[in-house]
């Protein structure tokens, strides 16, 4: 994009200085994004394009975000926390008071830059605990907060919903694949019931429904340079769900000691190492608002995810490989039962996770 049209954009928000440079920033997977250079001594930002293909919402979206960041701020103040502005995310508003702005069809945000930030993407015991003990202070802060969020995706985390669509895929069988996998098919639905309690216990309403993050992993952290935590990053998909959302997410991806898509399932196992840190660090800072119902089903939630991805995978498979981008024939194929094999993997471990939670409850 042409730096006179950037700069257009950006002259559509409340930015202090004026600007020097709009280059890109980072390399973003969902949005595009770009670091706004200013002059003299004023801030630099940060310009976003805010993908509506997977956020079709940007009211909503930047309704949530701005009512989060917002909360946080504020809990900060009154806590008289140091250097609030490296510890929240600031959004800028429009020149219209909106927190957004389109231009050709395409929706742009402003935040400010914080400087002097490093990230990580090592998985490690430590990082791990880093990661649970943040995100469980993360909805600790927003267990008060007093305004509905919205749904960014709907249906992200919803199991009944996942097993709906598989059921689908397998009723249609529209590849003619089904033969092959019927013994898969099988074995989910007979742990289906189990793995829809969430959403029944929700029902019954025993189960609340929290603000998470959604996406919790050691890159939407941003650290300064002596590795302390600032804050929380990434936050488009900031929704209601329920905490195993940011429990059993992390160590899907975390604790699995293959890849995704192993072909080698004697790769592929749950890693009691990494499900202690993070479990040790989350239950540290989560603990002041957590049910019984929650805590007792954290266990749970380190099945439930390698559980849902093997159903979405297949069902994808199944499918004809609609969804998810395949590098060969049988990716997804392989995807399920790499997914499959984590899971009866989390579930042989699910007495040593009950246990080690218990301790950190003592």
């Amino acid at each position: 994009m042409e730096q006179k049209d950037l700069k257009h954009i950006v002259a559509q928000f409340a930015i202090e200085g004026n600007v020097a440079e709009v280059k890109p920033l980072g390399n973003g997977l969902i949005n595009t994004t770009y670091k706004v250079v200013t002059e003299g001594s004023a801030p630099d930002y940060v310009l976003q394009h805010i993908n509506t293909a997977i956020f079709p919402d940007v009211e909503m979206l930047m309704g949530n975000i701005v009512a989060v960041t917002g909360h946080i701020r504020k809990k900060y103040e009154a806590d008289g926390v140091a250097d609030i502005d490296r510890r929240v995310l600031s959004f800028v508003p429009a020149n219209d008071g909106k927190y957004y702005y389109e231009h050709d069809g395409k929706f742009w945000r402003v935040m400010v830059f914080i400087p002097d930030t490093v990230s990580q993407t090592a998985v490690t015991p430590e990082t791990s605990r880093i990661v649970g003990e943040t995100f469980g202070h993360f909805q600790a802060m927003l267990a008060d907060i007093p305004v509905q969020l919205g749904e960014t995706i709907k249906d992200f985390h919803n199991m009944e919903f996942r097993l709906q669509q598989l059921r689908e895929a397998v009723a249609e069988n529209k590849a003619g694949r089904l033969a092959e996998v019927q013994w898969l098919v099988d074995e989910l639905e007979k742990r289906a019931e189990e793995m829809c309690k969430g959403e029944r216990l929700h029902r019954e309403g025993v189960l609340p429904k929290r603000i998470c993050h959604c996406d919790t992993k050691v890159d939407n952290i941003l650290f300064d340079k002596d590795g302390n935590v600032l804050c929380v990053i990434d936050l488009d998909t900031v929704m209601p769900n329920f905490i195993f959302s940011d429990f059993g997410d992390f160590l899907r991806s975390a604790a699995n000691t293959g890849a995704e898509d192993d072909k080698d399932l004697d790769n592929v196992n749950f890693n009691m190492d990494i499900f202690r840190a993070f479990a040790e660090g989350y239950v540290k800072s989560a603990k002041c608002f957590l049910t019984p119902v929650e805590i007792e089903n954290l266990p749970y939630a380190a099945c439930l995810f390698p559980y849902m991805q093997t159903v979405r995978f297949l069902a994808d498979y199944i499918n004809g490989d609609t969804y998810y981008k395949t590098q060969y024939a049988e990716h997804n194929l392989v995807r399920s039962k790499a997914q499959f094999k984590l899971l009866q993997s989390a579930e042989a471990a699910l007495p040593a996770m009950k246990a080690f939670i218990a301790e950190q409850l003592g």
